[in-house]
């Protein structure tokens, strides 16, 4: 037990400081990248509607995979470089005619970046204990000490539409795309003699971070009991939505904050 006239935080007393297997951020780094005309491959449906449209919109993109691939730096040690391959799943509306209602295209583009990290050193061998092959009498595969990739990012923000005659796009279109992203595609079945390309722009914001597994001696004040019950009555609905709080900004967009009547100036004064 150690001692807890060393760790008192206002009025809560640390009861002891204790051994925790965790995760630790060795480092890390942001990323703002500009996508510029990035190819969309389009599915046999959905390139027969970008190729019969006279007018093609971008409706939202999102994040559907991401690809990490950790590998170490030769004669740089405790450095690993991070190879990140970014799948963007498009949805286009698409319209044949003015005034008629949009059909929606699906398309997907890839992004691949590389980064180098610090991960430090360590080539231990971890076992663990499992009970269920314990009983089968097959031993735990060892798990090795490298450091862990991890990639933050929010959907990207779609910053420019193009569509051109294919003939005229000399960048390829992608066919390699994971499974899982396959299997989600109901007509995966690629598109020949496309007519048209879409090209687009994307702005992305990734966070990479590199981890490695630690034990860490941190202070404990106690155990954490959630002090707030459970709101289980469910049987009358509309109570529960009495309860919920107007949604005010939805109606009423707040205003641009005050920037003293500076717009796009640098603060920073030329002498």
């Amino acid at each position: 037990m150690a001692d807890n006239s060393l760790f008192n935080s206002g009025d809560r007393q640390i009861n002891e400081a204790v051994c925790i297997d965790t995760s630790r951020i060795y480092d890390s780094c942001v990323s703002k990248d500009c996508l510029e005309d990035l190819r969309c491959t389009f599915f046999s449906r959905s390139q027969r509607l970008i190729d019969d449209a006279i007018t093609v919109k971008t409706r939202e993109c999102e994040i559907a995979s991401v690809s990490i691939d950790v590998e170490e730096v030769p004669f740089n040690r405790g450095y690993f470089s991070v190879d990140i391959t970014f799948y963007f799943r498009l949805s286009f509306d698409t319209y044949v005619a003015p005034c008629t209602a949009p059909e929606v295209a699906v398309g997907f583009a890839q992004f691949t970046k590389k980064c180098i990290l610090y991960g430090s050193e360590g080539s231990v061998k971890v076992f663990t204990s499992n009970p269920i092959n314990e009983e089968l009498d097959c031993p735990e595969a060892p798990q090795y000490s490298n450091p862990t990739a991890k990639v933050q990012a929010v959907d990207p923000v779609i910053l420019s539409t193009d569509v051109i005659d294919a003939c005229d796009c000399s960048i390829p279109v992608c066919s390699s795309y994971p499974q899982s992203i396959l299997n989600n595609i109901s007509d995966n079945i690629p598109s020949s003699g496309a007519s048209r390309a879409v090209l687009v722009t994307l702005g992305l914001f990734s966070i990479v971070q590199m981890e490695r597994d630690v034990q860490m001696l941190i202070p404990a004040y106690d155990y954490c009991i959630p002090e707030r019950e459970c709101q289980c009555n469910t049987q009358s609905p509309c109570d529960t939505f009495q309860s919920i709080d107007f949604p005010v900004d939805e109606f009423f967009p707040p205003e641009r904050e005050n920037t003293n009547g500076c717009c796009g100036c640098n603060s920073d004064t030329d002498n």
